[in-house]
């Protein structure tokens, strides 16, 4: 007999979800609640198909009155809350065929430290820059959130300083441990990106993170901040460090690009490209990522905006902690950690990696 869906609020759902690892929910009419689970998606059979009424309740649940006003207005609404003492949860509510609908993204409170996220040591190392820019990037949904508080938390254990989050909307909860972390949310605690940024320089910042780089006057203020002495971390939605670059020179135009090469040549420290990947038993996924340092090399490639010579020179670099995605999954065959099968439907450069299972 199908489990009674009127008893369940959506917190019931996250607690679910929590304990089998899953990292998003799903409610949709027309669907039994679902999710997802080492990146598939798994229905929960138990309970029957959910009706527009269900789908409306569960949703609306944890929106306050003035955010059903806003989302009847404006059908998508970002929202983030907390289900104590487990998980932060950041939502999407949305019409579907006019129907109500959300995804719940699963934030566990308790952050993971880099060495529990299968990170390479450099990472800890990058978290000692004083100054400058380092940006992680992916695909939505690749952890880039989750290695950005695991960094932001290195610091805030080991550095007496103020760190200063601008996000929409605040995912991982900070609190102050050697640092103080002031943690501003679009639309609560400020009215956008762009109002924040022209304010977080008056803060008394040391460390500036910067949910996402969404456009040029976003860049352009973080790059202003990392070359007047404060250190920035943002996210872009780019597959690898070449790409990320050619996103953010084609972000403005052609009079101005020699001039941001230069600039970015000088403020920028690393960039880091990461990927979820299934593991063999399929129960989990591990992290595989690229990791481009700012070495005088790389900088000056940067500079001659020569971004194609650059995947060669992040290959030749492990000396200084570098890496190519290809050659992270590599590892991770030899390792037995995922199948080469997998490995090559995450590649960086197939035909590339191809030939490097072969030799390995």
């Amino acid at each position: 007999m199908p489990a009674d869906i009127n008893s369940m609020e959506i917190s019931d759902f996250i607690r679910l979800g929590f304990d089998q690892r899953a990292s998003d929910i799903f409610i949709k009419p027309g669907s039994p609640p679902s999710m997802r689970v080492a990146g598939r998606i798994r229905k929960m059979d138990e309970y029957p198909s959910l009706t527009e009424a269900d789908s409306r309740r569960l949703c609306y649940n944890i929106l306050s009155h003035e955010q059903i006003s806003r989302f009847e207005h404006h059908p998508e609404l970002d929202v983030a809350f907390t289900v104590e003492p487990i998980a932060r949860v950041r939502s999407n509510i949305y019409l579907e065929r006019q129907q109500v609908a959300g995804v719940f993204r699963i934030i566990p409170i308790e952050k993971l430290s880099l060495e529990e996220l299968g990170m390479p040591p450099v990472l800890a190392e990058l978290c000692k820059t004083r100054q400058g820019m380092i940006l992680v990037t992916g695909p939505t949904g690749c952890g880039k959130s989750t290695t950005l508080a695991a960094m932001v938390d290195v610091i805030n254990k080991s550095r007496q300083c103020h760190i200063v989050t601008i996000e929409d909307p605040i995912e991982f909860v900070h609190q102050d441990y050697d640092s103080i972390v002031s943690q501003r949310e679009v639309g609560i605690d400020t009215e956008s990106f762009q109002v924040a940024l022209r304010a977080v320089v008056r803060e008394s910042p040391d460390v500036i993170l910067i949910g996402e780089m969404r456009d040029p006057e976003t860049m352009v203020v973080a790059l202003q901040a990392g070359e007047t002495g404060h250190l920035v971390f943002s996210t872009v939605h780019t597959p690898s460090a070449g790409e990320t670059l050619d996103r953010i020179i084609n972000m403005f135009p052609p009079h101005e690009k020699d001039f941001l090469a230069m600039r970015l040549a000088t403020s920028l420290r690393a960039i880091i490209a990461q990927k979820l990947v299934p593991t063999v038993d399929g129960n989990s996924r591990v992290a595989a990522v690229e990791i481009m340092i700012c070495t005088p090399t790389i900088s000056k490639l940067i500079e001659d905006t020569h971004f194609g010579e650059i995947y060669h020179a992040i290959s030749e670099g492990n000396f200084w902690g570098m890496q190519t995605m290809n050659q992270c999954l590599v590892k991770y065959v030899q390792e037995g950690v995922v199948t080469e099968e997998m490995a090559l439907n995450y590649a960086g450069i197939l035909t590339e990696l191809r030939q490097m299972l072969r030799r390995a």
